[in-house]
């Protein structure tokens, strides 16, 4: 039906709100081990600068792990992160 734009139009403006699908529709993600202690420490309510001390790392590389983690716990910003990690917890072992 030549709907195609309207739905990738739709898609970008949905991704552009923080919308994310439901867990249910997406595939298990898995966080690293350096993943899941920076998420941890975040939650915990460091800074990327003080996760980057505690752990030997630069703050960007902070940054860029938690750029690559929150998709993967499907949110969208460090609010969220406490919750996320705490499902995600439950439902992997560690």
């Amino acid at each position: 039906m030549g709907a195609d734009p309207w739905l990738a139009r739709t898609i970008t403006e949905l991704r552009a709100t923080g919308y994310r699908p439901a867990a249910a529709e997406q595939p298990a993600a898995t966080l690293t081990p350096q993943e899941y202690e920076i998420a941890r420490l975040a939650a915990g309510g460091l800074t990327n600068k003080q996760i980057a001390d505690r752990l030997y790392l630069s703050h960007r590389t902070v940054g860029a792990h938690l750029y690559r983690i929150f998709p993967k716990l499907g949110i969208s910003s460090r609010a969220g992160l406490r919750d996320a990690l705490t499902a995600y917890e439950s439902a992997t072992p560690h």
